[in-house]
């Protein structure tokens, strides 16, 4: 009756479906001419409405999948199979700066082994953090198979934050698990051998090489793995696998599979069989069953641990002491062991099995509690007899792998690697339900947070090895094919392939989107692998150039559309560091920066800092520019680095250039020269005048700066007595010449006393009112100073005297910094598009800023006469 209805809805649905699209297709039989033309079934047509996304609807799950040896992950939706990102973890990325700029080659140089760059990675088990056994959306763990590593990928920002080095291991596979509160992560070793670091013949294999399992310390408030108070597990050379964390009933406790327990070594190339016969021999392998937990407080005793590279290692013999390592056997060579959403049942598939095992978690706890083992392995580790321990198995098909748990109670889903296959069974009365054709040769499967204590059902994804004839050819190397199945009903639905071009990903996890709460800016100033505030925070009008020695600093801002400062001229030799703070607070308004044929780029979201170092050892002119195609004026958002070097003489173009004009041309240019030098001036004495006013000399730190610019102005009249004399000898050159030179110290002078000036502002201005001074921050923070200067025109209008600009001023204001779009067409604003190009950005100011802006802009027509 159950099962006809549900036909029947089925059939409903189908049906409303195909109206609906006939509808939206005009209802004139174009969606059947769409079908004819394409080949297309009502099925297909279902299947494609049930993973579309209209422009502008979100998933409702990310996947974060393993990138495999692009040593990176992949982000995507499902159901859409729209791929969003790959995060940047051990191998660099340029497009998102990683390895190219200072900040992320710190989170590199983390990776280094035994001093050594790593520069690739082959990501394999993604993890995600949890609370109470599920998922949290805080942190993401990955491993590094080829390099035994774990990384930190914080969820806020989508970055990696961390690189982990295995300090005993030389390969790894069994990593990422946490526990159920993200207090451990698992990380198995793969292939034994010996912790130290020296030679050892192969011959010493059995007594000198070693499997294991580290236990990683992991703060879950900080999302640090702590090196310090982490341990391994000392285990027999078997070649470890994959692991899981018990939870709820099983918590405390891991689970590890492995395979090789003949400990065979190989020896082709001498007449001895090869490792795939050798390691295969024996029926059943060996599941390490270990207390974690009661290991973690031995290993806290110096007298339970060796040391070795600096790291805690508890050996085996204190491990079977304490009763906390025990084997059982298991199918032949496992590939992945998965704890129900319980933490009773424990699945274990063979490859060469065709049956999946169902452990039990209370019987092999009655077995270790009344010390009822079938014998010891070589080093004296417990065996506990598999039949005992087990619940029950079932014959499921060929090359069983890897499971996932559907929010049916008992319900569970194995890949079939032989067979190509999913089958669908349940683990508690062992007894198939359903399967689905794949293609092809799947490996993993994800579910949707299915290996939690809170499985959501509804889908799951075949990561498979081979696409074959899925997609067109594009050469030799295919793509992966990841296929999404629905399983919300009784037979499971193959609904679209979505093919993976970098990498072979080898396991995936899937979150709600709705435990998500990623930012989409940073605080100002932040530097982004640190979260903390970066040392070349530059908020706008603190743009410089400092020189110490042969060491160039600059400070640098981005914001839509120039980079300050736009020329920088350094020596041959230079180390040269330029930080680059992104002013937008707008969503989405991230800069690029790069230095032609330097090397270098980085990307700079939303009020991060990003910092490049290079030595300028090539000499030049080399552009700089934003990498990013950020506004109409991207073009132009650029600038010139000018590399020289101080052992040669250059000859001046302009020099060159005066030697060919007459009399009368080189006198114009004098006086156009001496016109501007005059402008300048009158800048600089409306400035002193300022300083004077407000007596500058009480303020030490703006003293400072005044004395600074007086000595650069203090040099110019000798180059002007030497100006003048040449006029009186008629050489309009030589005067042109050192009129240049009065402009240089010049606008050295009116640089310090502008700052001076500035400066001065404050000790002088009325006192801010909190509301005002938090006004001030929003303003300079929010990005509203990367365009308007008070006081001056820059890249938009001067801001002083704005709210007497308009009728009810103080609310146009407010309204237009929250939504500026809605002014667009407004007469004022037009013009000011017009003759700026350019129109002012949302940048998303809460209620609360725009109101202390609103403040801190009153505070500024208070003081008009300052600025």
């Amino acid at each position: 009756m159950e099962r006809g209805f549900k036909l029947l809805s089925s059939l409903v649905l189908s049906s409303t479906l195909l109206a609906t699209a006939s509808i939206a297709a005009g209802g004139d039989g174009t969606l059947d001419k769409v079908m004819k033309a394409r080949g297309l079934s009502e099925a297909d047509v279902i299947r494609a409405a049930k993973t579309y996304n209209p422009t502008g609807v979100h998933d409702k799950y990310l996947i974060f999948s393993s990138g495999g040896q692009s040593g990176q992950v992949l982000v995507y939706g499902v159901p859409s199979m729209r791929l969003l990102k790959y995060i940047a973890v051990f191998t660099p990325e340029p497009w998102q700066g990683y390895g190219f700029d200072e900040e992320s080659k710190k989170v590199l140089d983390q990776g280094k082994i035994r001093g050594k760059d790593i520069t690739w990675g082959d990501t394999h088990h993604p993890a995600l953090s949890e609370t109470d056994a599920k998922v949290d959306g805080k942190w993401l763990i990955i491993n590094d198979k080829a390099n035994p590593r774990l990384a930190v990928i914080d969820l806020s920002d989508f970055e990696t934050k961390q690189i982990v080095v295995n300090p005993v291991f030389k390969s790894e596979h069994g990593g990422s698990f946490f526990t159920q509160d993200s207090e451990w992560i698992i990380e198995a070793a793969q292939y034994a051998a010996p912790f130290d670091n020296n030679y050892h013949p192969i011959e010493d294999y059995k007594e000198s090489y070693r499997g294991g399992v580290t236990m990683w310390k992991f703060d879950p408030k900080k999302g640090r793995v702590q090196e310090k108070d982490s341990y391994t597990i000392e285990l027999p050379p078997y070649m470890q696998d994959l692991s899981d964390a018990g939870k709820r009933v099983s918590h405390g406790w891991g689970f590890t599979n492995s395979f090789n327990s003949e400990m065979y070594t190989g020896g082709i190339e001498v007449g001895m069989p090869p490792n795939e016969a050798g390691m295969s021999r024996n029926d059943t392998d060996y599941l390490h069953v270990y207390n974690w937990q009661k290991l973690a407080e031995l290993a806290k005793d110096p007298k339970n641990v060796k040391v070795i590279n600096g790291h805690r290692v508890v050996p085996m013999d204190i491990a079977v002491k304490n009763d906390a390592l025990f084997l059982i056997p298991e199918p032949k060579s496992p590939h992945g062991v998965d704890v129900d959403p319980t933490g009773e049942y424990i699945i274990v598939c063979g490859k060469l099995d065709t049956h999946a095992s169902v452990y039990s978690f209370s019987k092999i706890q009655a077995l270790i509690k009344n010390k009822d083992y079938a014998g010891k392995d070589p080093y004296g580790i417990p065996i506990l007899d598999m039949k005992k321990a087990l619940h029950g198995q079932l014959e499921l098909g060929l090359g069983p792998l890897h499971n996932q748990y559907s929010n049916v109670d008992g319900e569970v889903y194995t890949s079939l690697y032989v067979d190509s296959q999913v089958v669908k069974w349940n683990f508690k009365n062992l007894k198939v339900l359903d399967r689905v054709n794949v293609h092809y040769n799947i490996g993993h499967l994800a579910g949707m947070e299915s290996n939690t204590a809170d499985p959501q059902g509804e889908y799951i994804i075949a990561l498979n090895k081979l696409s074959i004839d899925r997609f067109n050819n594009v050469g030799p190397l295919h793509p992966q094919n990841h296929q999404l199945i629905d399983i919300s009903g009784n037979k499971m639905d193959l609904l679209v392939d979505m093919p993976i071009p970098l990498g072979e990903p080898h396991d995936a996890v899937a979150i709600r989107v709705s435990k998500l709460n990623p930012k989409v800016r940073y605080e100002m100033g932040t530097n982004s692998r640190t979260e903390q505030i970066s040392e070349g925070k530059t908020l706008a009008g603190q743009e410089r150039i400092e020189r110490k020695g042969n060491d160039v600093k600059v400070y640098a801002t981005l914001v839509r559309s120039h980079i300050n400062p736009e020329r920088i001229t350094v020596n041959k030799g230079d180390n040269v560091t330029i930080y680059m703070t992104n002013l937008e607070r707008a969503e989405d308004e991230t800069h690029g920066f790069t230095v032609d044929n330097y090397n270098v780029h980085a990307s700079v979201e939303p009020g991060k800092v990003a910092t490049v170092k290079f030595k300028a050892d090539m000499e030049g002119v080399f552009p700089y520019y934003c990498t990013e195609f950020c506004s109409a004026l991207h073009l132009e958002m650029m600038g010139y680095l000018m590399v020289k070097d101080p052992n040669k003489k250059y000859e001046s173009a302009q020099k060159l250039k005066m030697a060919t004009m007459s009399k009368e041309q080189l006198k114009a240019e004098y006086d156009k020269t001496v016109a501007v030098n005059k402008a300048t001036d009158d800048v600089i004495q409306s400035v002193v005048k300022f300083l004077k006013e407000n007596h500058y000399e009480k303020h030490d730190v703006v003293k400072n700066l005044v004395t600074d610019a007086l000595d650069q102005y203090g040099k110019i009249p000798e180059q002007k007595k030497l100006s003048d004399a040449a006029i009186k000898e008629g050489d309009f050159e030589k005067a042109v010449l050192f009129e240049n030179m009065i402009w240089q110290y010049m606008v050295k002078t009116a640089d310090v006393g502008i700052r001076a000036k500035d400066l001065l502002v404050k000790f002088v201005a009325t006192k801010q009112s909190p509301e005002a001074a938090k006004g001030e921050t929003a303003f300079n923070e929010g990005g509203c100073s990367g365009c308007h200067v008070i006081g001056k025109v820059s890249s938009g209008p001067d801001l002083t005297g704005v709210l007497g600009r308009h009728e009810n001023g103080t609310k146009w204001v407010a309204d237009f910094i929250k939504n500026p779009k809605e002014k667009f067409d407004d007469p004022y604003v037009k013009a000011m598009i017009d003759y700026f190009n350019l129109r002012m950005p949302d940048q998303n100011m809460k209620d609360e800023e725009v109101k202390n802006i609103i403040e801190y802009l009153k505070w500024v027509d208070s003081n008009a006469n300052l600025f």
